[in-house]
């Protein structure tokens, strides 16, 4: 038995009927393009941010300073998720489920929060002190550990904004960071003889600042103050309620953790080697392409993490036809997109890169005209894997992350010293076909087993 259709209907109306689009169309279409769209602009506007910071990193610092605090900044950034370990996702999944009477894993969920951010901070700290190979590195290092808290709590803002449908809000926080790490590369503009040194410092106090504002507004969240949309009115729960334990919050969010911390090191990895297994300049040159995909690669996220996840869970739970029909409609739409953004960075690519960052980062052309091959894998992978976010079927997604990850780091170990940079890009190709076809095969993994359920209920 196929997966259900939105639509009963057999007979096909004319060419001309205006049904035929609206069969297409998903229901509510116009609200979601418009908060779509918001969310669109106020990334793209983050992505602005991002990337005239890199730009001016990039040129006042050079490629070896530029590449020696990127690959800090990157090592920080890989084990930053170990902070919450998926809670985030976590808590979209239970209350899209439970609706109000979530509110019982507040508690828990602060108690596990605060035993994985110091295990993150220690990691770090351990790192800094025993691998990192010289004294700026290390300074680097530790001065970046506030990014870790930093992370958590956006995560954290943006997972309460979207319960609540707040997506202008959401869209705020999330523009706080790259706004205000733009402050700090104008200012390495402005005054002379800064270096890497003083940028990693603001990059710390930055984190710090934005953790104090979120404060006031997660002790709101621990008090279990939510404008919970989706679930009707806020109702008493009807007898005692049991408290879960922090094992219990382990074992129903050990999924979303150990997606949320390999997906870092699956994109981070080569920016990592290619400073300890070439050099702070090869790792400079590489961190600008990436910079660049990672701005790529919020158009999906936007969609599918910041809008439609939470009502995703939602859907799979309690109206499974709309679930299926927006999983259709976004692996053809997504696929298109992606194929497009390709294009696009083969044709302006040559171009814009030594315009911009200068001719010394010229070699990134050819990084970028590889990685315009990921665009259309990546696209399809996240949209597909939105019918592996519910508890059954979430490990999928973890198994196809892992194996990513592993080839990831397998394919940039042996061809780093011997390529470099146009090493790192190959193997982040192969890397991104492996995810998609792990996802593709943890779907259909999914199918069979719906049909067999679905089979022997009838």
């Amino acid at each position: 038995m196929e997966e259900p259709t939105a639509t009963m209907s057999t007979a096909t109306p004319p060419a001309s009927d205006p049904s035929r689009v609206a069969q297409w169309l998903i229901p509510g279409w116009k609200r979601g393009l418009k908060t779509i769209s918001m969310l669109g602009a106020a990334t793209a506007l983050g992505a602005v941010f991002v990337f005239l910071t890199q730009t001016l990193l990039a040129r006042e610092l050079g490629p070896k300073a530029y590449g020696l605090f990127a690959s800090s900044l990157a090592t920080v950034t890989m084990i930053a998720p170990l902070a919450g370990f998926g809670l985030g996702q976590f808590r979209l999944r239970v209350y899209g489920v439970e609706g109000w009477a979530a509110s019982r894993w507040v508690k828990p969920s602060l108690r596990f929060s605060v035993g994985t951010t110091l295990l993150a901070l220690a990691i770090i700290v351990f790192w800094a002190i025993f691998i990192a190979p010289d004294a700026d590195t290390k300074f680097a290092l530790i001065v970046l550990m506030p990014v870790v808290l930093s992370v958590l709590a956006i995560e954290l803002m943006s997972n309460q904004t979207r319960l609540e449908d707040r997506y202008a809000k959401m869209a705020s926080w999330q523009m706080a960071i790259p706004a205000s790490r733009f402050i700090a590369a104008v200012m390495l503009l402005l005054i002379p003889n800064l270096t890497e040194r003083f940028v990693a410092v603001s990059y710390g106090v930055i984190s710090l600042v934005i953790v104090a504002l979120a404060v006031p507004q997660l002790r709101n969240m621990l008090r279990g103050e939510i404008d919970l949309r989706g679930h009707g009115p806020r109702r008493e729960i009807p007898g005692p309620v049991q408290v879960p334990r922090v094992s219990d919050v382990w074992a129903q969010s050990w999924a979303y953790g150990m997606y949320a911390v390999l997906y870092p090191v699956f994109f981070q990895v080569s920016t990592i080697l290619l400073k300890y297994l070439g050099s702070n300049t090869q790792a400079g040159r590489w961190a600008i392409a990436l910079a660049v995909m990672s701005a790529i690669y919020l158009i999906p996220a936007t969609i599918y993490q910041k809008f439609l996840m939470g009502k995703l869970l939602r859907w799979a739970h309690h109206d499974p036809d709309k679930f299926w029909l927006v999983y259709k409609r976004g692996n053809v739409g997504m696929t298109a997109l992606g194929m497009a953004v390709s294009l696009a960075m083969v044709a302006v690519a040559p171009y814009v890169v030594p315009l911009v960052f200068g001719e010394k980062y010229k070699p990134v052309v050819g990084i970028l005209l590889v990685l315009s091959l990921c665009p259309p894998i990546r696209f399809l992978s996240t949209s597909m894997g939105s019918a592996l976010l519910t508890d059954e079927h979430n490990r999928y997604r973890v198994y196809a992350m892992a194996w990513a990850t592993l080839v990831a780091v397998g394919l940039n170990a042996l061809l780093i010293p011997r390529f470099a940079e146009m090493g790192a890009a190959w193997a982040t190709v192969v890397a991104e076909l492996v995810l998609l076809f792990g996802t593709w095969h943890g779907v259909r993994h999914f199918h069979r087993a719906r049909r067999g359920r679905l089979g022997g209920h009838q």
